[in-house]
């Protein structure tokens, strides 16, 4: 794919701001196919593709958090809000996310966001060689070196995953 065929979103341009050399990666994105879909999509191991989550945090006032965790795998909420020191954590709503991140869900990135949020990651993330992370757009994942994650989202690691429920 040629450099002028990628989309110029916000995350791609955070990414080529910060110098991060990205390779991307484009499926058919379906309504709530999540990173099952995207895996498989690509030819893609479901525990390297990485989802930004937007997590309410309930402390004096409620805010907002990034938390980006293995496809498949999923947070406990309750291990976030010990390792926050908050009592209730949350998925943010759909309209929250977009208010938040300037991103439509299905396409949130953790790069290029509107407001500057607090970023966490699954410390497990970084011992991946490789991963892919959505790009600012639906069905667009870029592929990056995890730690990246820590130089440009200065990405605190925690250990907040639990397996997914089914």
């Amino acid at each position: 794919m040629k450099d002028h065929d990628i989309p110029i979103t916000s995350a791609v341009r955070a990414l080529r701001k910060a110098g991060i050399p990205i390779i991307s990666h484009f499926y058919d994105y379906i309504e709530h196919g999540g990173t099952k879909h995207a895996s498989e999509a690509l030819g893609l191991e479901e525990h390297a593709v990485v989802k930004t989550l937007i997590m309410e945090v309930h402390d004096v006032r409620k805010k907002f958090v990034i938390v980006l965790m293995h496809g498949d795998r999923e947070i406990s909420t309750r291990e976030l809000g010990r390792v926050l020191g908050v009592k209730k954590v949350l998925p943010a709503s759909a309209t929250d996310v977009e208010k938040s991140t300037g991103f439509i869900p299905g396409g949130v990135s953790p790069f290029g966001t509107r407001s500057l949020l607090p970023v966490y990651a699954e410390e497990s993330i970084f011992r991946l060689e490789r991963i892919f992370i959505n790009g600012g757009k639906r069905g667009f994942l870029v592929e990056i070196k995890p730690d990246e994650l820590t130089k440009v989202l200065k990405a605190i690691p925690v250990q907040v995953s639990i397996e997914k429920r089914i």
